[in-house]
């Protein structure tokens, strides 16, 4: 079996390099077991050439992307990486093929399924309290994880209409769909399970000028963000790793 892949749109080198090692923190995974495919430098190009035959799954990390955007404030980057993560899914969702993707996910795969995504439910970057669902507490990604556990959130759109083809495993207060399931295989979640308190802080200066929050209010919520206690997201990750990973 080959590696697990994470598919990256991050055009800032030192964000994407960031979220690789939260993802290796999160699974356990080695470096080598993990390939890293920039798509925001590069297209996929022909499906086949990803050689999913031999990949346990694919993780699609975050963005500072948003699926709901009209195309006239997309760039031809942006467009490109939606064309691209479409035709991927289009294989994947066939297939059933294992895929969980986080934040930007939740906009790319339910758009695809068909689900309405705008900016009704943004939530502030922070601290969001997660709630399972009954399908959510029986779903084996999210085993050994409690019915509510704190996570870390920040983001401009959200699923306000859940597709038709996805289960709901999780939502918050502020924001109805927190995670989803389509068909048995391919996930995404609204929070971010790869991010911890130095991740995070670290993302609040890189992006203290794309529009989540004042610009002033950075250095507060960097601050804020190294004292959270944030620990339940991350098994989210390991739970996939471990439910698709080779068998030792």
């Amino acid at each position: 079996m080959g590696p697990f892949i994470l598919i990256s749109t991050r055009e800032h080198d030192l964000a994407t390099s960031d979220e690789v090692r939260g993802v290796l923190a999160a699974t356990g995974l080695t470096a080598d077991a993990l390939r890293v495919i920039r798509l925001d430098r590069h297209s996929l190009g022909a499906i086949d050439s990803l050689d999913l035959e031999h990949c346990p799954g694919i993780i699609l990390g975050g963005s500072p992307f948003n699926a709901s955007d009209h195309p006239s404030r997309k760039s031809e980057t942006q467009k490109r990486c939606e064309a691209d993560l479409s035709r991927l899914l289009d294989v994947l969702v066939a297939e059933d093929f294992p895929f969980l993707g986080a934040c930007y996910g939740v906009g790319t795969l339910g758009i695809h399924q068909g689900g309405t995504i705008d900016t009704h439910f943004g939530e502030p970057v922070g601290t969001s309290r997660i709630r399972l669902t009954v399908q959510g507490r029986k779903d084996p990604l999210l085993e050994g994880l409690p019915d509510e556990f704190d996570a870390f959130v920040g983001h401009k759109e959200a699923v306000s209409a859940l597709p038709e083809t996805a289960v709901l495993l999780a939502n918050s207060a502020a924001c109805p769909v927190q995670m989803f399931r389509v068909k048995s295989n391919l996930y995404a979640t609204q929070f971010h399970p790869e991010l911890d308190p130095m991740g995070l802080a670290q993302r609040i200066m890189i992006y203290r000028d794309a529009g989540y929050f004042p610009p002033h209010e950075a250095q507060r919520l960097h601050d804020k963000a190294l004292d959270s206690e944030v620990e339940w997201p991350a098994l989210v990750l390991r739970n996939f790793v471990k439910r698709y990973g080779p068998i030792e």
